[in-house]
């Protein structure tokens, strides 16, 4: 943190910088895209240090937020305490989270002598690169928010993922602090076998139990003997109050949990979100009254429980990647109501290519909800399949199925058949919620 850098390590640094800055600077100006990627990738072949000497100049430390879902809207909510105690804060906002993503954003809040001026640097990373970067960026804090079964294509079990977590992290130093997921029976096991300082967030409200524990659930069994767990309940996928009648694991200790703390987001997820935040941010010294009224006046980010309102009516788009964060927002929906609901299925790179997770996805609960589900998106007719299947007389129900091929239209039918005192609640994957809010926001609809 705020180290030296050597001469020659510095000018090849300013060299990476201002190649990065012209590269920034053309993109956007021809609107290439978002210039959140292309940056880092190029000037790290410059300067392969480029990730280490960004970040040993963050004057306060860098923060790690890793975990399948909820990482955006924790690190954002993080970064709003901070700068509301006065700090001033770097992000990767985009949400590019892969090395050239974390270089980009560091680069971002660089001048042209390759100084960042930085208290905090919150970096959101991809599960799957987490002990890649530990070494060079030397992180303060690491926050592990969950692991669900996410991109199978891409990354594998959950159990693999917090074996190579847990090895990677024990090789810092000492004074590194992990805020960790207690209610995640792979990530309690890792915090307990850590020689670090651990801190366990977690929730403490039985009237969130889910009635049974759903298909979509990851790891009920003890990761120290093997034996099913017993769990008081469940409040999402495997995350719960639990313990092992075969041994000694138990689930650890809450130095938070969410009874504590209001929360103005949808959703029990959320919840999880907000304490995780509001904990990283005690460790870190910012006030209760800070912590507070950020909270109060948090504004989500964007496709992740956004609000806007579209030709005077209210859209609230929900972030729908894999069957824990899809069960949820099915959860969160019904309890809002509303007639009409738009779900938006993908499956190019950002979203991952096998779509077969639909079918871990408790899909019965919104058609049995009824109302109107239009459906879009690359593969459109395998979520009408998965409908279908979760109510096979669908066309006697009480729901009505509109299968749109063309996005464009299917926001435009599900508009039309919203009341204007309701809410339009659109589920789309990751892809397809860029391509929603391009429409909503970019151009009027048709």
């Amino acid at each position: 943190m705020g180290k030296k850098i050597k001469l020659v390590d510095r000018l090849k640094l300013g060299l990476a910088v201002s190649i990065a800055k012209t590269v920034t600077f053309g993109v956007r100006l021809f609107r290439l895209g978002a210039a959140s990627v292309l940056p880092g990738e190029i000037s790290r072949r410059i300067q392969p240090r480029l990730l280490q000497l960004l970040s040993c100049q963050v004057k306060q430390g860098v923060i790690l937020v890793a975990g399948t879902n909820g990482k955006t809207t924790t690190s954002l909510l993080l970064k709003t305490m901070l700068e509301r105690q006065g700090w001033k804060v770097t992000h990767n906002t985009a949400g590019a989270n892969l090395e050239n993503g974390l270089m980009t954003a560091l680069l971002e809040d660089t001048n042209l002598l390759g100084t960042l001026n930085a208290d905090f640097a919150i970096l959101e990373v991809d599960e799957n690169i987490l002990r890649r970067v530990l070494q060079p960026i030397q992180p303060r804090l690491i926050m592990c928010l969950n692991l669900f079964r996410d991109q199978l294509d891409r990354y594998g079990e959950v159990d693999t993922i917090s074996k190579r977590w847990g090895e990677a992290i024990a090789l810092l130093p000492s004074q590194t602090v992990i805020i960790a997921n207690a209610d995640d029976p792979t990530l309690a096991s890792m915090g307990q076998q850590l020689p670090q300082k651990v801190r366990y967030f977690g929730l403490n409200e039985p009237k969130e139990y889910l009635d049974e524990i759903p298909h979509a659930v990851d790891s009920i069994y003890c990761p120290k003997c093997g034996h099913l767990l017993n769990y008081a309940g469940v409040y999402l996928s495997h995350l719960g109050d639990y313990q092992c009648p075969s041994c000694d694991f138990i689930k650890p200790k809450l130095d938070i949990d969410s009874s504590q703390w209001q929360q103005i987001l949808i959703g029990v997820y959320n919840k999880y979100n907000t304490v995780a935040a509001v904990l990283a941010a005690q460790e870190l010294g910012v006030e209760e009254a800070t912590i507070a009224e950020s909270i109060t006046n948090f504004q989500a980010a964007f496709g992740r429980a956004e609000v806007l309102e579209v030709e005077g009516k209210r859209v609230l788009i929900l972030l729908s990647k894999n069957p824990v964060g899809m069960n949820e927002t099915i959860r969160a929906v019904i309890q809002a109501g509303g007639k009409t609901k738009l779900l938006v299925l993908n499956d190019r790179t950002p979203d991952g290519t096998d779509v077969s997770w639909i079918w871990d996805v408790d899909t019965e609960t919104l058609v049995e909800k009824g109302g109107i589900l239009v459906i879009s998106g690359d593969r459109v007719y395998d979520m009408a399949l998965r409908l279908r299947y979760s109510q096979p007389e669908i066309e006697n129900g009480n729901v009505q199925l509109i299968i749109e091929e063309d996005l464009k239209a299917a926001i435009a039918i599900a508009l039309e058949n919203t009341p204007a005192d309701e809410t339009l609640h659109i589920l789309p994957t990751y892809s397809a919620m860029l391509e929603v809010r391009e429409v909503l926001t970019g151009r009027k609809i048709l």
